[in-house]
Order: C-alpha cells, then structure tokens, then sequence
C-alpha cells in the first residue's frame, strides 16, 4: 500500500525519477563507451591483465594477484584479498579500454598502498552504511507509522550515512582514474590517441558515480521534506 503511494508523491515524482533517470543514461553512457573503445586494439599490444601488471609491478606491488572474473564490467580490487579481479573483456583483450580500466583497478592498489586518506575513510564508514542500508527505511517507516518522531529521525540519520558513503567514494574514484591515466602516459601503455580513448573510458565510469550520489541526495531530499517534520495523522 505505502509503496504504490510513494511512486504516486509528488516529491518522488519531480525529484527521484529525474535523478534516476540521469543515472541511467549515465550508465547507458559508460557501457556504450566501454563498448566502443572495447573494439579498438592498442598499439603496443597491452591486454588488461599485462597492463595492471606492469602498474603494480612498477609501484612495487608484487604481492598484489591479478585474476579474471565472470560478468561485465565487474571488475574490482579487493583489498581484503590483495587481488585485482579483471571482468573477461577486460583481462585478456588488449584494447584502449582494457588497459583503462585495469590501468583503475590498478590506481585503486596503490591507493591502498600509499595510505590514501579518502579510501581510509570510506572503508571505516562501510560497517555504518551497511546498517543504514538495511534499517534506514523500516526505522522510518516504524517511527512514522508509530508516530515515534525520533525514530523517523533515527531512519533519516542511517539514511544520511549511505549519502556520505557515496560522497567519500567519489574523490576515491576520480583520483584512482587520475592516478591511472598519469601511469599509462608515463609508462607509455597507450599512444596519446589512445590515452584520450582511455580518458573517455574513465570519465564516463565516473559520471556513473555522481549519477547514484545525485539520486541518493534527490531520495534524502523527498524523505526529509516528506517525513522530517510530520507525524502521522
């Protein structure tokens, strides 16, 4: 009953929808990128795992894995393993894309290594959004439906901890790209032609974060304006 309500208030209509919207062609974006530069081979003959490789290898990181992983574009680092995981397009092609996205996962690495403050901070929030992530909406609803205020606000708060996860998560992710397109100019993995097809690769991949932070916000916004005030009648 609440639910088919929600999709029917005017606040998710005008402020959620837009933004979900704007994350989806964000994420149409970034796949038709992907799929594009996925089709052009590079010069020097790089495959995504050799470039993530020689990144690794060249920032001292010889105990960092690099291994293949089903799905598309799930590729990741997973620090808890010390393994870069490359999706199949991206290990073992030797594309402008390959090498851009492996050239990131790579970024996120030495990240890790170097004691990159903004990761630090996201990993000692992850327990805090994991919560929030599962309670935030019942705790809401609970309050709301009780009239128990403080509970609404109580949801409110652990919803507010998801936003700021995503808002710590872009510097993370802007500066692993920046971090990668600098190593692959200086290690001279793609031709400047191909550098700028590797930039668009990673730009649009980043978009897709500020896309769900854009939705995050908009779906915080409805929730303060539609529960933070009220109690129910």
């Amino acid at each position: 009953m609440y639910l088919g309500y929600m999709y029917l208030d005017p606040l998710y209509i005008f402020l959620v929808i837009p933004a979900v919207i704007v994350a989806a062609i964000a994420q149409a974006n970034v796949s038709g990128t992907f799929g594009k530069y996925s089709k052009v081979r590079n010069a020097r003959g790089y495959t995504g795992a050799e470039a993530a490789r020689a990144i690794l290898d060249a920032n001292g990181l010889y105990n960092v894995r690099v291994e293949r992983v089903a799905g598309n574009l799930s590729d990741h680092f997973d620090p808890r393993q010390n393994v870069i995981r490359l999706s199949q397009g991206v290990y073992d092609n030797a594309t402008v894309a390959a090498v851009g996205v492996a050239a990131h996962e790579s970024g996120h690495a030495v990240q890790y290594a170097t004691g990159y403050a903004p990761i630090k901070l996201r990993n000692a929030i992850v327990p805090i959004t994991q919560f929030g992530s599962s309670l935030s909406i019942p705790v809401l609803l609970l309050g709301f439906f009780m009239g128990l205020q403080p509970l609404v606000y109580a949801g409110i708060i652990l919803f507010s901890a998801m936003v700021v996860f995503q808002l710590v998560t872009l510097p993370v992710e802007f500066n692993a790209s920046s971090r990668a397109l600098a190593i692959i100019e200086e290690q001279e993995l793609l031709g400047s032609e191909e550098l700028r097809g590797a930039k668009k690769v990673l730009g649009a991949a980043a978009l897709t974060y500020v896309a769900a932070l854009l939705v995050s916000l908009m779906q915080l916004l409805r929730i303060i304006l539609r529960f933070g005030g009220r109690r129910r009648d």
